[in-house]
């Protein structure tokens, strides 16, 4: 068999990093984790072509030689995803797809046309899918309610990537989420019950990454890394003592619930392993949302006291805001900037709830036929209006929206933070614990970010010079970190304007419901 791996292009969205990419001369933030493992599990007599569409395109020369497309999509991959289906059925091939988004709503990938839907964990469906290509059948959906032992599951095929052209490499340690928030589709995906991989798998896969010559920062991709916390520490402790022996080749990146800051231990091992940051799903200041969207891990200590520890472990943090959440009082907007402000996070997430498919928030405002089905998401990035009929005016929302991140992301704004986050965060003695940039790209990314913010734009200058002079003074030991920060200054300020244009579109479209029409009026901020 031949078989062709595409993973879709994403659209420019906050996490696409497209200026920073530019300037840093990199492609993508990281690999497609999933397909790679799937590439793992594919039969060792197959030939295998893999591209990261978002990397390099495949040619019409892979097409003509390819029995077999497999493609594998987050939502907000989805027009890409569906090109990629059609030209395959146009071509004649035949096309396997799974991840996250044909898990979710698997009908889309029928509807364009796929074969065969290998849904859920690959680890328990891909093997009935090739045991149905064995057998010569031609269509097939594989679905499978049990989770699978992730102990089991391959090294991921690092070696079909592309490294130079990734800002980070990443591996996955667990699979789940202990907690139960209304809008998350990670349960409903992966199942409460957390699910890791032995410290010795997990190590043999950074062994992998090290031998074909990465150095540099690493994502680990589990939506709550903590969420088995007695395993985690277990990985750690482990882990600590491989990278003293190979000379701290990588730094860390994760994303965490907030009850991180409730471990001492835990934050210390973090710290010890090489992890320079977290991303937190805070959503919002607001008590009674958190009660409401049951994400009850963020009531129980005072959410400023736990960024503030946070950062006293050593620990960058980015962070995840909502708007939208039923019940929601006027002005969140602005206590989430005050929040940002309060806690100098530099890049914080600001999106617009969304009903995801299969979600308990989905099934509930589906009883309540306050869905608006034809109003789902155009591209599935943060700044779509909520495809339901929110308990407070569309209008209200979708200007603190815009008003916020347009704020929050003024440069003058941006740039404060980034030097007063780094400032905040403890040093650690050790090691150095700092953001790392893939070998060759780190002189070029100085070199354009003192073009672009030390010389080309005057109305910020000043504030770079003067608060690279502080940093230099005061915390050398960051400064990878703070220029990282800073140029990425570059994606969100042309970002916000993207975010602004298209809430402005979608807000001016004819909408289903009157109670969510208004006009681009109502939506004006200063530019």
């Amino acid at each position: 068999m031949k078989a062709l791996l595409l993973y879709p292009q994403f659209p420019q969205s906050f996490w696409s990093y497209d200026r920073f990419m530019e300037i840093a001369g990199l492609k993508a933030v990281i690999p497609p984790l999933g397909i790679i493992t799937v590439a793992a599990m594919l039969p060792p007599e197959w030939e295998i072509r893999f591209y990261d569409r978002n990397v390099t395109c495949e040619t019409d020369a892979d097409w003509q030689w390819c029995d077999l497309v497999i493609l594998s999509a987050m939502l907000v991959q989805k027009p890409d995803f569906h090109a990629l289906i059609h030209k395959a059925v146009r071509l004649g091939k035949t096309v396997a797809v799974g991840g996250p988004y044909p898990t979710s709503v698997p009908q889309d990938a029928l509807d364009s046309g796929a074969d065969f839907l290998i849904l859920d964990e690959g680890e328990m469906t891909i093997p009935p899918f090739l045991e149905a290509l064995r057998q010569g059948e031609t269509q097939g959906i594989f679905r499978s309610i049990d989770k699978p032992d992730v102990t089991q599951s391959p090294i991921p095929r690092f070696d079909l990537l592309q490294q130079d052209a990734y800002l980070m490499m990443a591996i996955q340690f667990s699979r789940g989420c202990p907690f139960n928030c209304e809008f998350c589709d990670i349960i409903s995906l992966y199942g409460r019950k957390p699910r890791t991989k032995e410290p010795d798998q997990a190590l043999a896969e950074l062994n992998t990454l090290y031998e074909l010559g990465w150095r540099g920062s690493l994502f680990i991709v589990d939506d709550n890394f903590i969420g088995n916390q007695r395993n985690v520490k277990r990985f750690l402790r482990e882990l600590i003592p491989w990278m003293q022996q190979h000379n701290y080749p990588f730094t860390f990146i994760t994303e965490a619930s907030v009850n991180l800051a409730e471990d001492d231990e835990l934050l210390q091992l973090m710290g010890e392993a090489g992890f320079y940051a977290v991303f937190l799903g805070i959503e919002t200041p607001d008590q009674d949302s958190l009660q409401l969207t049951r994400k009850l891990q963020n009531t129980r200590n005072p959410l400023i006291e736990a960024c503030r520890k946070i950062n006293d472990a050593g620990l960058l943090i980015y962070a995840g805001f909502i708007l939208g959440f039923d019940g929601e009082r006027t002005g969140a907007g602005d206590r989430i900037q005050a929040f940002v402000e309060q806690t100098s996070i530099p890049q914080p997430m600001l999106g617009i709830l969304q009903a995801l498919p299969n979600t308990a928030l989905w099934e509930r405002l589906k009883k309540e036929q306050r869905l608006i089905d034809s109003n789902s998401h155009p591209t599935g990035d943060q700044n779509t209006l909520m495809n339901f009929v929110p308990t407070r005016p569309i209008t209200e929302i979708a200007r603190e929206y815009v008003e916020g991140f347009w704020t929050m992301y003024e440069p003058e704004n941006y740039l404060r933070r980034c030097l007063q986050q780094c400032l905040q965060i403890a040093t650690l003695k050790h090691h150095q614990q700092t953001m790392k940039f893939p070998l060759g790209k780190g002189l070029r990314l100085v070199i354009q970010l003192i073009w672009h913010q030390g010389i080309r734009r005057p109305e910020i200058r000043g504030q770079f010079w003067y608060q690279l002079w502080i940093i230099l003074l005061r915390k050398p030991q960051v400064l990878n970190m703070y220029l990282g920060l800073c140029a990425a200054g570059e994606h969100f300020w042309e970002y916000r304007a993207l975010a602004k244009e298209r809430i402005t579109q979608q807000m001016t479209s004819d909408l289903p419901e009157p109670s969510v029409t208004f006009t681009a009026k109502q939506l004006s901020v200063r530019s």
